[in-house]
Order: structure tokens, then sequence, then C-alpha cells
């Protein structure tokens, strides 16, 4: 019998509490840096399940050894967004928060950390019921604020590298809008980079009927917008990847009164630190140019905000975990997970602590209807086999570092 299989046979007493604590968690979401319930409900069940827990950076932490070997991390995110769910569900979330404009808005695990917490629980439940398969120390690590680039930094502010054992190896998971029950991996780059910028041009303030006694940043805003949409396509080399988004443009308040600023809020999306790097420049370049040809009275001010770094795959881990997944769960059932434009700040833990990683996706949704993208009001994986795959995925990959499964 191999190890894994082992620590599962006892996956459908874990699958009955797991199911509840599922649509407990989503009924009941939290935003980024405010997972108060949600961290309290974490703590209480790793220590259930024998796991020395600390609470560092906003988030929980729970440790586990069995004896002498190599350490490993899993990690989930835990917050949620300001959403309101439109998925109908019976246990869908009635929850709300007030936006920065003062509007209500609802909110929702639109991303699916519900399932990731659910599904790391889970694992950690199996693996401290069998400590005799398996040697070494499990860390069972749950982020917060993931939503806004904040967790992982905070949790390594906090200390986190000297609170718990180096892990060799980390692994995240996250779910995704393909078939349920289907893993994807894939080595190297894999989520993209990803920066904000809240760019703020000056014009100079006038009646709309004079608007040569003033510097209109509206007319400037948008020949800022238009220019911008030059860089992927006439300054980033054919074949590598890029986005420049311009999400937001903000300026004035009525129609007859030339405005003295405008606020545009851009977003780059990269593969490549060399490219992300041209982007940003180009930006600035382009802003600055602008302004200097509309007679902006005040330099653009640039502000980074939201900045995701890489998720690069290490390619020993990748094979290795790929390897265990196809033993486990069949090749039919581990497919290429390609590239995704997404952004994570999970790789801030492990490059905390210099240790190399993976992470791969599970599909939450049935093959004959396909589910919407994260972050949709729509959200709504399947209960299974989402949470038992992702459950599963997670003691599978344990296991081949700390059980030496067999094949």
């Amino acid at each position: 019998m191999g190890r894994a299989t082992e620590v599962l046979e006892g996956l459908a007493t874990t699958t009955a509490w797991q199911e509840n604590l599922y649509r407990f968690l989503h009924a009941r979401p939290e935003l980024s840096s405010q997972e108060v319930e949600t961290g309290a409900e974490i703590a209480r069940r790793l220590e259930s399940f024998g796991y020395v827990v600390q609470r560092v950076g906003g988030g929980v932490v729970g440790v586990l050894t069995t004896g002498e070997g190599p350490t490993v991390l899993a990690r989930a995110d835990i917050d949620a967004l300001p959403v309101t769910e439109q998925t109908g569900l019976p246990y869908a979330s009635t929850a709300t928060t007030v936006d920065p404009s003062g509007a209500t808005v609802g909110l929702m695990h639109a991303c699916g950390h519900d399932v990731h917490i659910t599904c790391l629980l889970g694992a950690a439940e199996l693996l401290a019921a069998r400590p005799g398969a398996w040697h070494g120390t499990f860390v069972a690590l749950f982020q917060p604020a993931e939503e806004t680039a904040a967790g992982a930094r905070a949790m390594v502010d906090d200390g986190l590298t000297s609170k718990v054992p180096r892990p060799d190896v980390a692994f995240g998971q996250h779910v995704l809008n393909h078939a349920a029950g289907v893993l994807g991996t894939r080595a190297g780059p894999v989520l993209s980079a990803g920066d904000s910028i809240r760019v703020t041009v000056f014009g100079k303030g006038s009646h709309g009927s004079m608007p040569h006694l003033g510097v209109d940043p509206v007319v400037l805003a948008a020949s800022i917008v238009l220019r911008l949409q030059t860089i992927v396509s006439r300054e980033v080399r054919p074949g590598e990847f890029a986005v420049v988004t311009v999400g937001s443009s903000v300026a004035g308040s009525k129609s007859n009164i030339i405005p003295d600023r405008a606020v545009l809020l851009v977003n780059l999306r990269t593969y490549d630190m060399g490219v992300r790097q041209q982007v940003v420049d180009a930006v600035e370049r382009i802003v600055r140019a602008e302004c200097e040809a509309a007679g902006s009275p005040e330099p653009p001010t640039f502000e980074y905000y939201d900045q995701f770094p890489l998720t690069d795959n290490d390619p020993e881990v990748t094979a290795a975990v790929t390897a265990a997944f196809r033993a486990h769960f069949g090749d039919d059932r581990v497919v290429d997970l390609g590239r995704i434009t997404a952004s994570e700040d999970f790789s801030r833990v492990p490059d905390a602590f210099g240790t190399p990683y993976t992470y791969w996706g599970v599909g939450g949704f049935p093959p004959e209807r396909p589910g919407p993208p994260n972050h949709s009001p729509m959200f709504a994986p399947v209960i299974q086999p989402t949470l038992s795959a992702g459950t599963e995925a997670i003691v599978v990959a344990t296991l081949a570092y700390l059980g030496k499964d067999e094949p």
C-alpha cells in the first residue's frame, strides 16, 4: 500500500465535516486583513488536530512533526472580495461592506479561498491522523490578504522565517473554472507579475467656456490612454507577453468646469522581469511626455500599489509533484495548466525562505458546464469532487517528500 493511500483511508470521515465547513465559510466571507472569525476557526481546528499553532502577520500557521525528515509547507489564502453574490446557492453570502464611494456592496468568496481553506484543513487532519505513514514536518500556512497583495508580505515582515522551520519545498493550489477533479501543473512561469499604478496628471482649472485660460487634464488623460496602448503593440518584442490596462480614468465633476487634475489607474501584467521594467519605464516616459506636450503646470505623480510577484514554478519540484499526481489520480486527471495571466503573492513566502515551490490548479466545475472566471459574482465551485480532489492533491504532493510514496 502506498503511503498516500494509507493516509487517505480517512478521507470519508474528513469529507463529512469538510462539506459543512465549506458552506459555513462561504456564507461568512471576510475582507482582506479582516479575517478575524475565519482565522479563529482555522486555529481552533488545527489545535484540535494536534498542531502547534501561531498567529503570524494576520495569518495562522500550524506545525506538526513526526520525526526526522524534510519539511513541507502548504499554503492556503483565506480572504474574500467585495462582490455581491449572485449564485442563488442556499448557503450564499449575505454579508455586506461599504465601499470607498459609500455604497453598500456584498462580500463573497468569489475566488474560491473557502475551497483552499477547507482542503488544507482536511489534508492537515489526514496527515495528523496517520503519523506513522510519514516522517518530517508539515507546515500548514493560512495567509490573509492575498487579494490586496499584502498578506504574504505581512507574514514575512512579522518574522515568519524565524517562527517556523525552514521548508525544503512549498506548495500552493488554486481552484479554477476547469473541470472538477482535474489538476493542472506546469513548470516555469505560471502566474504573471502584476503591478497597479495610480497616475495623477495636473492641469489648470478654468471655465468650460474659456479653455484657452486653462490646461485641460481630461484631454491630457485621453491622450495618455490612447498612447499607452502602443506599448504592447509597438514596444514589446513580438512573442513576449505583456498587458497594459487602464481600468479607471477620473477627472472633474461638472460639464462646464475644466478640472485641475485627472487620475488614471493602470494595471500591468508580465511574465518576465526585464519586460516588466521595460513596460514600467514606458508608462512613465509616455505620461511625462504627454504632460510636457500639454503644458501641464506640475510633473505627474506615480503611486505603485497591489504589486504581485511572478509565480515561477521550480522545474524539479513540479516534475516530482506531477509524477505523484499521475500515479495517484491517473494521466487523464492531470493536465498542462498553461500560463494564467492572473497574479498571486504566494511566492513571497517560499522566496523569503529561499525554498523551491510549485503551484497547481484544481478544477471546480462540471465538465459539461464551464464555470465563470474567478472574481465573478457567479463563481460557485461544485462541492464534490472539488474538495476531495484538492485535499488529496495536498496529501499526495506532501507525501512525495515526507512519505516517499510508492509509485
